[in-house]
């Protein structure tokens, strides 16, 4: 009985081993990178490299991990980005930094690192050619569109559901005042965008990983577009209002009140934004008017009368649709329209309201005449041709002989005759001076 009992246990215990060592070996899978197509695309100095929305590449957060961490960072060099010098004036400064703050805020929390590295990439792309060139038009650039802004937080509507507490708007402000008055944030470099490690922008694949920074990753363009000789351009001091900023700071409530459910507009590289997309749609097409013959990208309109003047942005969205480029120029006296372009000097006084969108250049600008109608701020003002300067009438030339004394004889000069010889003198008497 022993001894069956024994082999029935070596049996179980030699049994199992053999099978599982003798098992067909199973391939094993490993966490592979996933297959994503990307365009890898140096542009060179000759062409402005385009301003893309973010489209994500459909990864699972895992995966998406994964490719990141595939992409190596780049060995160039990462030099720290100049200071950068707030200038303007009072207002347009503090708007200026609201919407840094918003953007370090919305974008990385209540974290200093995180607001820090926001705050030099909004500055970055102030300075470089294919973005605005205030910050309101950098952190709200593509806003208008509910999907392809270029910082999430100003179209999906995170302004309109929550905000920040007191005190980490407050240190948001603080950050964001430093960045605009000289301190730089060295890590990050030159870079002009970022994203979290756990999605796949189209666009990363064209351009230089630098640092990481927490979750999020920092790049530059490749190539000449991310060195400094490409970060030259200049500041326009004419901070906008935006009107979902009105809750947070009293410095956006100058040119609308702040509306819990509209979309905001139209920023561009002017800096101005209206509050006008939610009118726009509501804009029939039988009201579009017709682009001029031969250009079908330039509109020359007489205004309704009935149609408020904060309303005209909303007709010029509505007419531009989709075209990157589109110039609108409107009348309210039809006589004064002209039919075809340049207007003349007294048409272009007379012209109430235009609106200009270059995408190439960045460009969204939109003017009333103040002689017609009074806006809240200058910036949003045609500049008005200079009046002819007065004609400044000559004065005679100050004589430089000494003027003469009274009662004192002089010798009057030698005559000249035609030969240029001296004629002979008159007498001292006959050129006494007298009363």
């Amino acid at each position: 009985m022993r001894l069956v009992t024994g082999i029935v246990a070596l049996v179980a215990l030699v049994v199992p081993a053999l099978l599982v060592r003798n098992a067909p070996r199973m391939p094993h899978r490993a966490h592979r990178v996933p297959p994503v197509a990307l365009a890898a695309r140096v542009v060179p100095k000759e062409e402005l490299p385009p301003v893309e929305p973010v489209a994500i590449a459909d990864l699972s957060p895992e995966d998406a991990r994964a490719f990141n961490a595939s992409i190596p960072f780049s060995t160039d060099p990462n030099p720290a980005a100049r200071p950068f010098h707030l200038v303007g004036s009072a207002d347009s400064q503090e708007r200026a930094v609201d919407c840094l703050a918003a953007a370090e805020v919305y974008e990385a929390g209540d974290d200093a690192l995180g607001e820090r590295a926001v705050a030099q990439v909004v500055l970055n792309r102030i300075r470089h050619p294919a973005f605005p060139k205030t910050v309101c038009g950098v952190v709200f650039q593509g806003s208008e569109r509910s999907t392809g802004c270029q910082f999430t937080f100003s179209c999906d509507g995170a302004l309109l559901r929550w905000s920040p507490t007191p005190a980490a708007w407050t240190r948001a402000r603080d950050i964001a005042r430093m960045a605009l008055h000289g301190t730089v944030f060295r890590p990050v470099g030159h870079a002009t965008h970022y994203h979290t490690d756990w999605v796949v922008p189209y666009w990363s694949a064209s351009l230089d990983k630098i640092v990481e920074l927490h979750t999020h990753l920092f790049f530059r363009w490749a190539g000449w577009w991310g060195t400094p000789p490409a970060f030259n351009r200049g500041y326009v001091a004419d901070e906008p209002n935006i009107a979902l900023l009105a809750k947070l700071s009293p410095a956006h409530l100058g040119t609308a009140a702040a509306d819990d459910t509209g979309p905001v507009g139209d920023p561009g590289a002017s800096g101005l934004l209206f509050d006008v997309r939610k009118a726009a749609n509501a804009i029939p097409a039988s009201a579009i008017p017709a682009a001029v013959a031969g250009d079908q990208n330039v509109f020359l309109v007489t205004l309704p009368d009935d149609m408020l003047p904060d309303l005209y942005p909303a007709l010029a969205l509505r007419t531009c649709g989709d075209r990157p480029y589109c110039k609108f120029m409107a009348w309210l006296d039809t006589s004064k329209k002209p039919a075809r372009l340049p207007p003349t000097g007294d048409q272009a006084a007379a012209m109430s309201f235009s609106y200009l969108r270059d995408e190439k250049v960045q460009y969204v600008k939109a003017l009333w005449n103040c002689e017609q109608f009074r806006r809240p701020t200058p910036a949003q003002c045609m500049r008005r041709a200079l009046p002819p300067a007065p004609v400044a009438t000559p004065t005679p030339a100050a004589s430089s002989e000494p003027t003469p004394l009274d009662g004192v004889r002089r010798k009057t000069p030698p005559a000249q005759n035609k030969a240029g010889a001296a004629a002979p003198a008159t007498p001292a008497s006959s050129t006494a001076s007298s009363d």
